[in-house]
């Protein structure tokens, strides 16, 4: 078997072309959609993401704006300045870079994010939604690898899906978007035992470890037939790479994302499709109905 590379390059384009034609249809109505980001620090990798963001917001027609703060920063400050985009009414969503520096308290500070606002979809309101299916502002990286797999056609309903991951970012969102769609579920980390019998098990498999050469996901961990989602980014040797041993393993699966490739771009389209139904919302417009 040779598994099908789930292209997300090709799948975010395609979201990426009925976004502008929404965006139009927004201008129409005399409102001009805006994503706010927060940069806090120089790490260099969140300087790269930060920009591909503000890149995909003006290829859709979206407004940007970007505001950095040192690393030296106080919380206070941080807080202040979410508080005054909160207040703008032409800032539409609003996007806090992670991570933050170690003197800060994420979740404090995710707190005073706006819930309408909020296009990351990290806000305790926003993930207390999702638990109850009740929510179009849903993590990005989640919602990206859901979109790979209604595109891709994988049967979501009454399978076991197996994630390796339990973080506030892409574990535990996930875990709630795949049991509402009827899967078997179960969400396994650094203390889970037998690792190996839980992933052989999976007619989808999500790794999001980053711990390469560490950790790697072989051959011997996946089901015959399986799909394998590679979340995970690492730098090995200057190489891009996720936690996946990606040849041989795509000579087992039926479907595989590449890194990058893969999940990557579908976690920045779904941002942008994120800041579209926040303004959506907030200009009591049509909003489209999440999955």
């Amino acid at each position: 078997m040779t598994a099908v590379i789930m292209d997300g390059r090709g799948v975010a384009s395609a979201i990426e072309s009925t976004l502008k034609t929404r965006v139009q249809g927004l201008e129409a109505s005399g409102v001009k959609p805006t994503l706010a980001t927060i940069l806090v620090g120089n790490d260099p990798a969140s300087r790269v993401y930060v920009a591909s963001k503000h890149k995909a917001a003006e290829r859709v027609g979206i407004a940007s704006k970007g505001h950095r703060l040192e690393e030296r920063a106080t919380e206070a400050e941080l807080v202040s300045l979410i508080n005054s985009l909160n207040a703008d009414h032409d800032v539409n969503g609003i996007l806090l870079q992670l991570p933050l520096p170690p003197h800060f308290d994420e979740r404090k500070v995710l707190e005073q994010i706006d819930p309408e606002k909020d296009v990351d979809g990290l806000t305790p309101t926003n993930a207390g939604r999702l638990v109850y299916g009740q929510t179009d502002l849903i993590p990005c990286t989640p919602r990206g690898v859901m979109e790979l797999l209604h595109h891709y056609q994988i049967p979501i309903g009454s399978s076991r899906a197996v994630i390796i991951n339990r973080s506030s970012l892409v574990g535990k969102p996930l875990h709630h978007l795949l049991l509402n769609e009827d899967a078997t579920v179960t969400v396994c980390h650094s203390k889970s035992i037998e690792l190996e019998s839980m992933t052989r098990r999976a007619d989808i498999l999500v790794t999001a470890v980053g711990r390469r050469p560490q950790f790697v996901v072989t051959e011997d961990m996946v089901k015959e037939g399986g799909t394998v989602i590679d979340v995970a980014m690492n730098r090995v040797d200057g190489k891009l790479m996720g936690d996946v041993d990606f040849e041989a393993v795509s000579r087992k699966a039926s479907h595989i994302t590449p890194v990058p490739g893969g999940v990557g771009p579908m976690t920045v389209i779904m941002l942008i499709q994120n800041t579209l139904i926040a303004t959506e919302r907030q200009n009591h417009l049509l909003v489209s109905p999440a999955r």
